[in-house]
């Protein structure tokens, strides 16, 4: 397989686990200006749980939901029990989710140990598939796949909905939002709880390509972040974006020098930056 083709199918695949954990975290701050720094513990808890399930059923579908659902009900506990004290107070916001990630990361460490797990794809995906004269990863294909047909749907539900015309709107000024009689706590519990999902299901998807392990919740939040900062703060077609970008250039940098490719990343978003410091698809304010 030509590097340069196995190269554009792992960054793609990297990208869709990217884009499953940021973009609710992008959403989630434009709207409400809520920093969820419990990003990467979602995602771990998604991975675990699925890995679990998969080894006591021997069914990786089985594995997908009930990972996505334990990290949506985190999600909810956090959004419920934490919002209304912490709206406007950044800092302390800062300090509590970034205190649940510790906590859900010693937590995990503790019934799941410090050792590398993995979940087997099913043997539908396992294996490889030639195409365009080249052979790839099955299972990193349909990664790409799935990953493309969520960011449809997120971007259908935001841009052609009525409820996303909410979202968008609470975005950019949720007092006006809410004087027109739209309940602004409620759109922002939906989109928290929707985030929240996708994560999980983003760090289930991940178990069979990256694994799941102590310390891979902190490198994806940091991607994340990098995602988010670099496609514009609530946009969905900047977290699509900036996620295809950010796994593209991590990967291709990767592969030929592993030791620059996260210098490489940050150096790209510091460009960028420069030039439009709200981000690709931002607005500026």
């Amino acid at each position: 397989m030509p590097i340069n083709a196995a190269s554009v199918v792992i960054g793609l695949s990297y990208a869709s686990l990217l884009f499953l954990i940021s973009v609710g975290l992008s959403v989630v701050f434009g709207l409400m200006r809520f920093v969820n720094l419990a990003t990467g513990a979602l995602y771990i808890v998604g991975g675990y749980v699925a890995w679990s399930v998969a080894n006591r059923t021997d069914n990786f579908w089985l594995a997908l939901p009930a990972g996505a659902i334990m990290a949506l009900i985190i999600g909810v506990v956090i959004e419920r029990g934490f919002l209304d004290r912490l709206l406007g107070k950044e800092l302390m916001q800062v300090s509590l989710t970034l205190g649940v990630a510790y906590i859900v990361a010693d937590v995990t460490r503790w019934i799941w140990g410090g050792d590398p797990l993995r979940v087997r794809a099913p043997e539908m995906l396992r294996g490889s598939t030639r195409l365009f004269g080249s052979v790839f990863p099955t299972y990193r294909l349909a990664l790409i796949v799935i990953g493309a047909v969520l960011a449809i749907i997120v971007w259908y539900l935001l841009e052609r909905t009525r409820w996303g015309a909410y979202v968008r709107a609470g975005v950019d000024d949720m007092e006006m939002l809410e004087c027109l009689g739209v309940n602004g706590r409620r759109v922002f519990s939906v989109v928290f709880a929707l985030g929240a999902l996708l994560c999980g299901l983003g760090g289930a998807l991940g178990t069979p390509v990256t694994g799941v392990s102590p310390g891979i919740d902190s490198q994806m939040l940091l991607m994340a972040l990098i995602v988010v900062v670099l496609g514009g703060l609530g946009s969905v077609l900047g977290a699509i974006v900036a996620s295809g970008v950010v796994g593209m250039v991590d990967n291709m940098v990767r592969t030929f020098w592993p030791e620059a490719s996260f210098f490489v990343v940050w150096v790209l978003v510091a460009l960028v930056l420069i030039v439009r410091p709200q981000g690709l698809f931002g607005r500026a304010v």
